[in-house]
């Protein structure tokens, strides 16, 4: 094997050691093996409510009051670092009014190559703002597009982060979304020990989506309380942490 061969061999190892924790994305291994980095929860009874790419002054103080006007649900926002620094206030907010804060990176960016240099930098930097500018230290990381590669895995668990996607959605990102789309598409998922992903900002998905995902909240609560079962932060969820 030559030298530009043998280059070529270790770049393509580097990348698939990189790339292969995304599998967890495929629904067959969500069911299976990576239960709980899905978000599966022990808790028959219980439903993890997450929102993702805010604080968004725009957006996220009608989620907040939505969620109080549901009879004070709680739930776990994923903050993106970028977000957070243009709107500390809010950050606070969230946690003053009973919300779990979690890490969703400093920007909403696909991690398709290896840079472990960056990845802990930008998961770093995220887990000390959420800490400094909320006031909460966070335990959940979750990567933007729900791609989970090796980097910025490794990066959350030297940081004391578990990783966790969802097992159920609404698609209310799309330009199309409603809340009566959001609530159909989200419901064959809301079962016992589901974690719901939706958004409570739109700078990262169709303008004014978030508007879909405000309407859908009355319904999802709705669905969940005629079946006995609660809405929840992921604190609640009882996700076995690995050892």
């Amino acid at each position: 094997m030559n030298t530009a061969t043998r280059a070529l061999t270790v770049a393509a190892a580097a990348e698939f050691a990189h790339l292969a924790p995304a599998a967890v994305r495929l629904p067959v291994l969500r069911r299976t093996l990576a239960r709980r980095t899905a978000g599966l929860g022990a808790d028959p009874h219980h439903v993890a409510l997450t929102f993702d790419d805010g604080p968004d002054p725009r957006s996220t103080p009608y989620v907040l009051d939505a969620l109080d006007g549901l009879g004070g649900v709680r739930a776990t926002f994923f903050l993106l670092g970028s977000m957070l620094e243009r709107a500390p206030a809010l950050g606070r907010e969230l946690v003053l009014r009973g919300h779990e804060v979690a890490v969703h990176g400093w920007y909403h960016r696909q991690q398709w190559y290896p840079a472990p240099v960056r990845d802990l930098r930008e998961v770093r930097r995220t887990t000390e703002a959420v800490t400094e500018l909320c006031g909460a230290r966070p335990h959940w990381y979750r990567p933007p597009y729900g791609v989970l590669t090796a980097g910025p895995a490794l990066a959350a668990r030297s940081l004391g982060l578990r990783s966790v996607l969802w097992t159920a959605w609404g698609r209310d990102w799309t330009a199309e979304a409603t809340g009566a789309s959001v609530y159909a598409t989200a419901r064959p998922g809301l079962t016992g020990g589901a974690t719901l992903l939706l958004h409570d900002s739109d700078r990262t998905s169709a303008p004014d989506s978030w508007r879909a995902t405000l309407a859908a909240l009355p319904l999802i609560a709705a669905h969940c309380r005629t079946r006995a079962l609660t809405l929840g932060p992921l604190r609640d969820h009882a996700v076995p942490w690995p050892s």
